[in-house]
């Protein structure tokens, strides 16, 4: 881990929705970052503008992927950027969604919205170890089917059926949407799973990783064993300007993936 940003090179762009793009990075010199576990962020810099934390949305060797929605200047910039342009990254920081903790039993992840990009490096670690894991789902919602993130591989994994079962909801279907309409939650009812032995993992809209936590609990789940991301709190990535304390936590340097054991009461206050 750096303090001074490492220079990268944006080598591809792919446009996911109408304010959603996904920037593969590769190192801009000789300095590289080390390894990004699933679930853990950089602060990634667009020069002149400022920097942001962003989730690793793919894991590989040397290139680092971001997948980065336009809600704020800095995202803005990112979401604007072609291939040749240099980014600063620092990193990487904060904590992991430890699939280690599901081996031997099932699996359920479960995206509202962006929070596809952080999961997806966990679902396909968990995919490149068959037998590792029991039943192993993806559940995703999006408010409309344009929402969609990663659309046509979530095509190819709801089609490949073994040893991944892929679910889709939306909120609001377009014309010719055939698909499932409803909170993401509804998507449960269909899943099966046994819940003693389940990990969960969930990030999205902090309403929807309340009300998801709140019904994997409902169903039997253990707390502890329900791993949420909080990373929608997350600004410095020090834990010195204070924007992501809940409580006693601070998110940058306790999270963003923590347990809903922890969680749940975090979320409460804010709730409240």
């Amino acid at each position: 881990m750096t303090g001074v940003p490492v220079p990268y090179e944006v080598v591809r762009t792919v446009r996911e929705t109408a304010d959603t793009v996904t920037l593969t990075l590769a190192p801009a010199g000789q300095e590289v970052l080390p390894p990004f576990a699933p679930g853990r962020f950089a602060m990634v810099y667009a020069p002149g503008v400022g920097e942001i934390p962003v989730s690793v949305s793919r894991v590989d060797r040397r290139t680092i992927v971001h997948t980065i929605r336009s809600v704020g200047a800095v995202s803005a910039a990112l979401c604007r950027l072609g291939p040749g342009v240099q980014v600063g990254l620092r990193g990487p920081f904060g904590t992991g969604w430890e699939l280690e903790r599901a081996a031997g039993g099932d699996v359920v992840v479960i995206a509202g919205g962006i929070g596809l990009a952080p999961l997806r490096p966990l679902l396909l670690e968990a995919l490149a170890a068959p037998g590792t894991y029991g039943r192993l789902h993806l559940l995703v919602g999006a408010r409309t089917p344009e929402d969609l993130l990663y659309a046509g591989q979530l095509r190819a994994w709801a089609a490949a059926h073994e040893p991944l079962r892929c679910a889709v909801t939306v909120d609001r279907p377009s014309p010719g949407w055939s698909g499932h309409v409803g909170v993401v939650t509804t998507l449960l009812n269909d899943a099966a799973f046994d819940p003693p032995n389940t990990t969960a993992y969930v990030c999205g809209p902090e309403v929807m990783i309340r009300a998801t936590a709140r019904d994997l609990v409902h169903r039997g789940l253990p707390a502890d064993r329900i791993r949420v991301s909080l990373e929608r709190n997350m600004r410095c990535a020090t834990a010195t300007c204070g924007h992501c304390q809940l409580g006693g936590v601070l998110v940058c340097r306790d999270g963003p993936v923590i347990g809903w054991d922890r969680a749940e009461s975090l979320l409460l206050v804010r709730e409240l």
